[in-house]
């Protein structure tokens, strides 16, 4: 039987690492705050740049000021290469659960339209299966979901954006009304509230956490407009009367309930929905805690989010 020899075996001429260097470098717009993300000096970043350049006898990048912008050979190899760590990356997984019957550890990101305290609900019925395992729980908002899924740094996500190259499974659908605290000035028109009312009186707006902050949600164009970086802090302030914001009946139904705050009396808009999915970073992969977390998520999660009391 004939074997190749070891002539007919090559080496790759560009190591993982240096694709790594082309990625963050591209995605960041430049060297230093791709050094930043990927925990290495500046100098390190551009010898890995130029030893790909040199190994590929293509020139990947223009300097433009500070800024480094990707040749159209560039894009070209930044997307292929996406493709071939995203495999690495799957790879790596598949042998660690291979080697494991259950998962040490389940890390989860979901949007803050989901209300801790029914996440933490779902955890505990969890608990009581997986009482050894880990969690490692990241709370999101809007594209800070997808951030996490994209770099594989959770095992499954809920939020309301599903990323490419994924596929999502709808878990419920969230409403958001416009509220503020019943004594808001916009409480008192005596009629509809139109833009133009809005425009004269503070929005309070929930930042998104992803890295490059890819997502608005609902009307944001008030000139007083504050910005906040979770629901409950945007909550407090509307009950103290400093505004008004769109938010999920999920966190507001208990003070409409009581009076405190009320929706407002928009004329067109009052109301807005968005689905809400469960997504794995691979379920084909996904250990048995991870799969059970994900079916009590299914199970629970839109009866919580209706106001349904449950007791932990």
């Amino acid at each position: 039987m004939n074997t190749p020899s070891s002539s007919a075996v090559t080496e790759n001429k560009v190591t993982l690492e240096q694709w790594r260097a082309l990625l963050a470098v591209i995605d960041a717009g430049g060297y230093a705050k791709a050094a930043e993300q990927l925990n290495k000096s500046q100098s390190a970043v551009s010898y890995a740049i130029a030893q790909l350049e040199s190994a590929l006898g293509v020139k990947v990048f223009n300097l433009q000021g500070r800024k480094a912008v990707a040749t159209p050979s560039g894009e070209l190899l930044y997307r292929r290469a996406k493709l071939l760590l995203e495999q690495a990356e799957r790879l790596e997984k598949s042998a660690e659960c291979l080697a494991i019957h259950v998962e040490p550890m389940v890390k989860m990101a979901v949007d803050i339209i989901i209300p801790p305290a029914k996440v933490l609900y779902c955890l505990s019925l969890f608990a009581k299966d997986f009482p050894d395992t880990r969690v490692e729980y990241y709370e999101t908002v809007l594209s800070g979901t997808e951030d996490l899924l994209l770099k594989r740094q959770v095992d499954l996500a809920i939020g309301g954006f599903v990323p490419p190259g994924f596929i999502g499974e709808k878990v419920m659908t969230a409403v958001f009304h416009g509220v503020s605290s019943s004594d808001h000035p916009l409480q008192r028109l005596g009629r509809p509230v139109t833009y133009e009312d809005m425009l004269q009186h503070r929005q309070i707006v929930v930042r998104d956490s992803g890295q490059y902050r890819r997502h608005t949600v609902g009307w944001q164009e008030a000139d007083q407009r504050w910005t906040v970086s979770h629901i409950k802090t945007s909550l407090d302030a509307i009950r103290m009367g400093l505004g008004y914001a769109w938010l999920p009946d999920a966190y507001t139904n208990d003070d409409i309930a009581a009076g405190t705050l009320k929706y407002l009396p928009v004329d067109v808009g009052s109301e807005r929905e968005g689905a809400v999915y469960l997504t794995f970073a691979d379920k084909e992969f996904a250990g048995p805690a991870s799969k059970k977390l994900a079916e009590i998520f299914k199970e629970w999660l839109p009866q919580a989010c209706a106001g349904k009391k449950f007791n932990c």
